[in-house]
């Protein structure tokens, strides 16, 4: 391969132009080292975005094949959707990243990887907060052992989605609730700190709004580890205690100067998205004062790196940060909360036996 070869520009098609298909589009129009050859959307209105954007536009990804060949594509359509676009793609020997949830359920996203297995090609998951520059340094800090043993983590996930929000009619379907949509990443950002889960039990209701999907939900986690975890989501209150309003992540979102998680261990705590770390000056004593510190870190858009990194998956210089086993591992999670708040009983995603030996019967 020539040195020129190696430099050009990748050609990357969009699939799907509703909000965090555009949010794509953007980024690769914004990338040195990509080319935005196409968006694919059935809808008029994707065709209009399409050509005000002045790219071409394909209803399918059928369509497109008989044009050109993308170096990779982007499928960021409904949940629902995923499977069969990705396989497309993956079918046509093209690398392809999968917004999350990787499929909407996991026997689908294991036909999926599985696919991608035996045809050699790489599958990339959306799951972009591990790219999170600041994320990663808290991950360090986790890992550096400065917290000392980690046993608890709390998120938050409340947000007032608008009314013309749910005009799309799958987000009222099974699906396009705010565990799907939503809760899958902070679970897989927990899952990226914490490790495995092996046990959850969930509540949810659906008593803002009357859709089939819920509005709020209540979840335990307990990790392999030991830890415990709680979330707490509703896209129905309006509140400054989201990933969405507290990190500044996404502009279109006004930032809060408040925190979405806290993870708690035996030598300190750590409040995210700020990473302030809070420590006793000797040893642990509720009685003696707490020390603050801000832990610095270089801020990045995590789209902007993911897209950098779909881009080396492409050429060949680096294996999926978030794999599509990373994908499945996270959607059984996602999965057991659901069947849980269904049941009402714990859901074990490992032995049950397994962490016992943690706590007295």
């Amino acid at each position: 391969m020539s040195n020129q070869s190696r430099t050009k520009p990748l050609n990357i098609a969009v699939m799907g132009a509703g909000l965090i298909g555009k949010r794509h589009v953007e980024g690769v129009l914004a990338e040195a080292d990509a080319a935005l050859c196409a968006i694919i959307d059935p809808s008029e209105a994707g065709r209009d975005f399409a050509l005000g954007k002045g790219m071409s536009w394909f209803a399918t990804f059928s369509e497109l094949a008989q044009t050109q060949r993308p170096d990779g594509v982007i499928v960021a359509t409904p949940n629902q959707l995923h499977v069969a676009n990705a396989l497309e793609v993956i079918h046509a020997r093209i690398p392809v990243l999968v917004e999350k949830p990787i499929a909407d359920n996991s026997e689908a996203a294991t036909a999926l990887v599985d696919a991608g297995s035996r045809l050699g090609i790489p599958i990339l998951v959306g799951h972009h907060r591990r790219h999170n520059p600041m994320l990663q340094e808290a991950k360090r800090i986790l890992e550096s052992g400065r917290l000392g043993k980690i046993l608890t983590v709390q998120g938050t996930f409340w947000v007032a989605k608008p009314k013309d929000y749910f005009e799309v009619e799958w987000r009222q379907k099974s699906g396009g609730g705010p565990t799907f949509i939503n809760l899958i990443h902070d679970v897989d950002l927990f899952r990226y700190f914490f490790g495995n889960v092996e046990a959850v039990f969930a509540m949810e209701s659906n008593s803002a709004r009357g859709h089939c999907v819920e509005d709020s939900a209540v979840i335990l986690l307990r990790f392999a580890t030991g830890a415990l975890g709680t979330l707490n989501a509703s896209d129905a209150v309006a509140s400054p205690w989201s990933w969405e309003m507290t990190s500044g992540e996404n502009p279109a979102f006004p930032r809060q100067n408040q925190f979405c998680y806290q993870i708690g261990g035996t030598n300190g705590s750590l409040a995210i998205p700020q990473l302030d770390l809070w420590m006793n000056a000797s040893d642990p004593d509720w009685l003696e004062p707490l020390v603050e510190s801000r832990v610095p870190y270089a801020s990045s858009d995590p789209l902007a790196l993911q897209l950098k990194h779909f881009c080396d998956v492409i050429r060949g210089n680096a294996e999926p940060l978030v794999s599509g086993q990373e994908g499945i591992a996270t959607l059984r999670v996602i999965e057991a909360i659901k069947s849980s708040a269904r049941s009402g009983q714990m859901v074990y995603l490992g032995k049950p036996d397994a962490w016992r030996g943690h706590v007295n019967d």
